[in-house]
């Protein structure tokens, strides 16, 4: 059946300027991390996709080594846009990234301007699509020199197989140093992608920290796990369902589900209760609550279903919060752990 988007996808989700860039992302952007690998039915993935776009979510995250196995995120993606988006192209925001390891032997993982550009063209021809509208380095990579990786975004710029670029993961010290190199190169970065979530502040860290180095550097912020991989829903408040991610080892460590962790969540929980939210819908909200010229773009979030898309898309119905909500947040915020990316960042910081 032919797709055809809805007339109102426009008219209640909020668009935010990224940074000093003319570049506008929904509060919220659908990210491609886990249920759209070859383990993940295609039909599912094709209704979470077209329901999304008809919420008005105008941005799709990917990255080369989404799956499983590597790249076939961006292959059934590709897929589906021949058959139901290709008509919207313009209307769309594609992102993809390489960074992480993705094929073997030295040339498949890092930052180097050899494996950024190749997989760039790869993820293109899986995707069948002329150009990406962000291209990320997906993690900093102490072994390449920053001069190196910044002049491959560049020149994927230049190329018109990317109209703008990114970092993921970057401390605030080497976002200001990549943003100082990118902008004398002529191709300022418009974006950081850093996890940030109520149990995962790291990007508030230290002076300058992420936040203030992305204000400085004119650029904006779209965090993904604002959902801390899974805690941050109602799925753990009563143990761990076989399930879920932790019982599989995916990007949860049980080991984080202690007693201790549980109770912070549940509080938290109570807390979202009498905001009349679930505890997915708060730890969304609070991601994106106004913090001035420090505020979060936008947050990246996954589904499996649209059931939980519509959940967590219903965080927008309530973003703001008293001083008396947020205190009572920080008291059960922050757990040692669940950034599971901090070691690519102290290690070129």
């Amino acid at each position: 059946m032919t797709y055809i988007a809805a007339e109102d996808r426009y008219e209640s989700m909020p668009y935010r300027r990224l940074g000093t860039s003319g570049l506008k992302l929904p509060a919220i952007s659908l990210g491609l991390w886990h249920n759209f690998g070859d383990d993940f039915s295609i039909q599912n993935q094709r209704e979470i996709l077209r329901h999304a776009f008809d919420r008005g979510v105008t941005h799709f995250d990917l990255a080369n080594n989404y799956g499983p196995p590597y790249g076939s995120t961006e292959t059934n993606f590709g897929r589906i846009f021949a058959d139901d988006f290709r008509p919207y192209r313009n209307e769309l925001v594609i992102s993809s990234k390489a960074g992480w390891d993705m094929w073997p032997g030295p040339y498949g993982f890092g930052g180097s301007r050899k494996y950024l550009l190749s997989s760039l063209d790869d993820s293109l021809q899986r995707m069948g699509l002329d150009y990406v509208d962000i291209f990320y380095h997906h993690r900093p990579d102490p072994d390449t020199p920053i001069e190196e990786t910044m002049a491959a975004l560049d020149q994927a710029v230049r190329s018109g197989k990317a109209l703008y670029a990114g970092i993921s993961s970057y401390s605030a010290t080497l976002t200001l140093q990549a943003q100082k190199i990118a902008r004398d190169l002529g191709t300022p970065l418009v974006i950081h992608q850093p996890s940030y979530s109520v149990l995962n502040r790291w990007i508030e860290d230290g002076e300058p920290n992420v936040l203030q180095a992305c204000e400085q550097a004119g650029m904006g912020i779209i965090a993904f796990s604002p959902l801390a991989q899974g805690m941050l829903t109602s799925k753990y408040l009563d143990g761990v369902p076989e399930n879920s991610r932790a019982a599989q080892g995916k990007s949860l460590d049980a080991d984080l589900l202690s007693d201790e962790n549980i109770a912070h969540l549940r509080a938290l929980n109570d807390i979202a209760g009498q905001r009349g939210q679930s505890l997915a819908q708060m730890a969304i909200a609070w991601a994106l609550r106004d913090q001035g010229g420090l505020s979060v773009t936008s947050v990246l979030l996954g589904a499996s279903s649209v059931k939980q898309l519509d959940d967590n898309l219903g965080a927008l119905d309530n973003l703001d919060f008293t001083d008396d909500e947020l205190s009572r947040i920080d008291e059960h915020g922050g757990v040692e752990g669940v950034n599971l990316w901090q070691g690519a960042t102290d290690s070129v910081s």
